[in-house]
């Protein structure tokens, strides 16, 4: 019999994380069951819905999608890590004040990917917003309030620049 366990070595939230699993677990399940990090969630496990996205070295990916071994080595940023301590990030604040969650389902996952949009482009249009959430389902809010957060963000930095 093979042993397909190997020790998955990354950074998880900006710490070391060495933890033997089979390097086809998905990221989601050690996340969340092996790591007690259940900020991500899992609806789909298809890489359809967007609510288990974490950043992979800066990139928006679907955990549910990622094996052990495509981490190894890398820095994976989790909702939780996306805030500074007690002080919420951009967009995570934007959302709180523009009503962009209902059920609350898919907004780490929303949070996640529009973070990775915000570093990247800190005052994006609508259209870019748009594009880069089209990994990310809602079945509650209708997205007016998730876009309302995104503008607050990037109204909130050209005033500041």
């Amino acid at each position: 019999m093979i042993n397909t366990s190997f020790v998955l070595d990354c950074s998880i939230n900006g710490k070391a994380v060495s933890i033997p699993v089979p390097a086809s677990k998905r990221m989601s399940a050690i996340l969340r069951d092996d790591l007690l990090m259940t900020g991500t969630k899992v609806s789909c496990e298809i890489g359809r819905c967007g609510a288990c996205m974490i950043l992979l070295d800066g990139q928006p990916v679907n955990s549910c999608l990622l094996m052990a071994y495509q981490a190894s080595g890398k820095e994976i940023t989790t909702i939780e890590g996306i805030s500074a301590g007690e002080e919420l990030h951009p967009i995570q604040q934007a959302m709180l004040e523009e009503g962009g969650l209902q059920c609350g389902y898919c907004t780490a996952g929303m949070v996640v990917t529009l973070t990775a949009l915000w570093e990247s482009n800190p005052a994006p249009t609508r259209a870019e917003a748009e594009k880069a959430l089209c990994g990310n389902i809602c079945r509650c809010t209708g997205y007016e309030g998730i876009f309302r957060a995104v503008e607050k963000c990037g109204l909130s930095i050209k005033r500041e620049g």
